[in-house]
């Protein structure tokens, strides 16, 4: 590496440190707690305990379950109908109407429901939303800044140039690698010299996981784009032939657990887990969107979408997910770690908390930077290590 490149990429290291440090700050605080989120919501959650019922029992059918949800809540439309995987309850989505929804998206709510009883366990408090709990604060705050879409794409561009950042950082560290040996920390020297060694060590041992987080960082603030795309392509050339047909009232729509099996009924080897019913911006204003996942450990992240005509209660399609989906679909779980159990998410904290130290200390060098005569030696170091390969290169 020449002086000038050298030169070139410890700027770049520097400014794109620079402007993402403190947006990523926040990206790790709030990170910490979503890895845990299952588990923290799990202790915030006062609802009642779930009915015992033996291994095997069935759950509740759905149609009884929208049938409670509009018994609570009459003359309102229900989004959609979800089974969870980890516990046996069901949450229903509600809405005054889809077009109140559409003009402010806090007028949702939901029921919780119990899945083998079909017993109501809480509710939300009203149409404004639950108050806001801990991990939706953590969530908005990580994901956009309770900016939307734009939050969004900004939060992006900052996982982007932390991205960029690290890259560069390895680059730059690699011309100290000649000189001294890997892992050395000068603790004799001045704390600024040995906060240097501290950040450059961490930064080049964690500069895989930095960049796999990173990365899926970037795809994940992308996933509102990306579906706003399979709608407008895929999604508009399944519906093409419904152009012109209306969407189905409450007294058209055909029973959704009917709906529901003919899914699993077709794709036996996926684990059907929720219900979108027809009008939603996230579905089909025709169909019931059924979501279905692998059942095996590699797959159950991967989803793929069935359309049921909700009138005639008839499969219209199984929907093969682009590949932009697929990919954003496999980050998730790699961004929070969330799927290796309760030890990877351990894992993935204690590399979360390491990452705070690279991002403090590099702030921390930058803001105490003076010129010393250990600054001097350090600058000289670099200098050596830089001149002879260009030196090599010369003759």
């Amino acid at each position: 590496m020449t002086r000038k490149a050298f030169r070139r990429w410890f700027w770049l290291h520097k400014w794109t440190s620079l402007i993402c440090t403190a947006f990523l700050l926040v990206i790790c605080v709030t990170g910490l707690p979503l890895v845990f989120r299952d588990e923290i919501g799990g202790w915030l959650d006062n609802s009642p305990a779930y009915a015992s019922a033996p291994e095997g029992t069935p759950t509740v059918s759905l149609d009884n379950v929208a049938a409670t949800a509009r018994r609570l809540y009459p003359g309102q439309i229900i989004g959609n109908i979800y089974l969870d995987d980890d516990e046996p309850k069901i949450m229903v989505a509600m809405a005054p109407s889809w077009a109140a929804y559409a003009a402010d998206r806090s007028s949702w709510h939901w029921i919780k429901l119990d899945a083998h009883t079909g017993n109501v366990m809480r509710q939300s408090k009203s149409f404004d939303g639950d108050g806001g709990g801990f991990i939706e604060l953590m969530l908005s705050l990580h994901k956009d800044l309770f900016a939307g879409l734009p939050g969004e794409l900004f939060m992006g561009l900052m996982a982007l140039l932390f991205v960029v950042a690290v890259v560069s950082g390895l680059v730059v560290y690699s011309p100290f690698m000649r000189r001294l040996d890997f892992g050395t920390v000068r603790t004799a020297r001045s704390r600024r010299l040995k906060w240097l060694d501290v950040h450059n060590l961490t930064g080049v041992t964690l500069f895989a996981w930095m960049a796999v987080v990173g990365v899926t960082g970037v795809i994940n603030e992308l996933s509102t784009p990306l579906f706003g795309l399979w709608q407008i392509t895929d999604v508009k050339e399944i519906l093409a032939p419904f152009r012109g047909k209306t969407t189905p009232t409450e007294s058209e729509l055909s029973s959704p657990q009917a709906a529901f099996d003919t899914v699993k009924a077709a794709l036996p080897d996926m684990s059907a887990n929720s219900v979108i019913f027809p009008g939603s911006p996230f579905g089909s204003p025709y169909h019931y969107l059924i979501w279905t996942k692998g059942r095996e450990p590699l797959t159950s992240r991967l989803f793929s979408p069935a359309l049921v005509d909700a009138r005639s209660g008839e499969l219209a399609s199984v929907v093969s997910m682009p590949w932009y989906l697929r990919a954003l679909e496999v980050s998730r779980p790699l961004h929070f770690g969330d799927y290796g159990g309760l030890p990877l998410k351990i894992l993935w904290a204690l590399l979360d908390l390491v990452t705070i130290v690279v991002l403090g200390s590099g702030l921390y060098l930058w803001l105490s930077r003076r010129a010393s005569t250990e600054e001097a030696e350090q600058e000289l170091v670099v200098s050596h290590a830089v001149a002879a390969p260009a030196s090599e290169a010369a003759e």
